[in-house]
């Protein structure tokens, strides 16, 4: 009975340690495996139901809390299963337009896997309209080099530093730029793609360092990154798409942050977790690579792609432009709160910035 009690406090104690607003590593990790916190919890939960014969004060207190715990982790999990009400319509077999569709394939390769060919085949089997590579060095550059003759569209960034990044495109691309919106060794790739049908959909790639004990000690540069890219969009009267590994789980207070601030949506909302990291360690996995869009795309299909070498599995997705899904979309409804929090963290980045750029 001991280690399920033990077990009990450890859930109680990370559930309310995640919600602690601060940006240091150690309780922004709390975020992640929430899935892996919600199965311990209802094993606790079923445990002390089951084997508790005489209950005393501590322990009705603790199977409350417990259950408080619990409730708050299924609040966060369950919007990515199909117990939720989908934020991203399908697009139905009579709607299907190749001309307003764009395939896309995500993928933070792992700068030292050495196992190319795994996602050539993937390329080569769903011939994308865009490959986007994350972790990409110049050795990984040209191994992919194979994939030119068919992307003649691309953006090169190979970097020895673990954030690299390559863009191939099929379809046209203009007013390309390379940013380096808080750090010099983190680039972002900000274009627009011109689908076939003439429409024009402005893209953001993104790969921020992640808060941990190895990159960086908190959050804030991540944060601010992402949010500042959202209040960007948030002005922006054109279909667009952010895509990349985020470092984040789309359940996070900043990703869902992120999300009213820019109005975009998550096509897994409804449907899957689509849980890409950690690729060699089936039980502790999150989802870390993202697919986000503007209201007027519908999802075609989306995947996750087998195993690559990586740490990461790759991400293959197909959105469709359509007028109705403008009308028939919601987005999720932003506050003064929202506003007044993602200004704050902004601009706490862009201080933390400056400071580590001058010294």
């Amino acid at each position: 009975m001991i280690y399920l009690q033990l077990l009990s406090i450890l859930v109680i104690w990370l559930s309310f340690w995640s919600l602690i607003p601060r940006d240091e590593w150690w309780f922004r990790g709390a975020d992640f495996p929430r899935l892996q916190i919600l199965v311990l919890g209802m094993g606790s939960w079923l445990g002390m139901l089951l084997c508790t014969q005489t209950w005393t004060v501590v322990q009705v207190l603790l199977f409350m809390l417990l259950s408080a715990a619990i409730a708050y982790q299924l609040k966060m999990v369950l919007p990515y299963t199909p117990l939720w009400k989908k934020q991203v319509q399908p697009v139905k077999a009579h709607q299907l337009d190749p001309q307003k569709q764009l395939s896309i394939i995500v993928s933070n390769v792992l700068t030292p896997n050495q196992d190319y060919h795994l996602l050539l085949a993937h390329v080569h089997k769903l011939q994308p309209d865009l490959l986007l590579t994350l972790e990409t060095d110049q050795r990984w550059q040209t191994a992919l080099a194979p994939l030119e003759a068919d992307y003649p569209y691309r953006v090169a960034i190979p970097l020895d530093n673990l954030y690299g990044m390559h863009l191939y495109s099929r379809l046209p691309l203009k007013d390309t730029q390379v940013k380096f919106i808080l750090s010099d060794e983190i680039p972002s790739i900000h274009t627009c793609v011109q689908l076939r049908g003439g429409q024009d959909v402005q893209l953001y790639c993104l790969h921020p360092k992640p808060p941990s004990p190895t990159e960086a000690k908190d959050s804030t540069l991540r944060d601010a990154e992402l949010l500042i890219v959202g209040d960007q969009i948030k002005d922006l009267n054109q279909s667009c798409i952010v895509m990349g590994d985020l470092n984040d789980v789309a359940w996070s207070r900043t990703t869902r942050l992120f999300q009213r601030i820019s109005g975009l949506l998550d096509p897994r909302v409804g449907r899957n977790f689509i849980n890409t990291f950690h690729a060699n360690y089936p039980l502790l996995r999150w989802s870390l690579d993202h697919v986000f869009h503007s209201t007027d795309f519908g999802l075609v299909h989306m995947r996750r792609l087998s195993h690559i070498g990586s740490d990461h599995f790759p991400i293959y997705v197909i959105l469709q432009t359509e007028q109705i899904f403008e009308q028939i979309h919601e987005e999720l409804p932003e506050t003064a709160d929202d506003t007044k929090e993602a200004q704050l963290a902004i601009q706490e980045g862009i201080h933390k910035a400056e400071k580590e750029r001058s010294t």
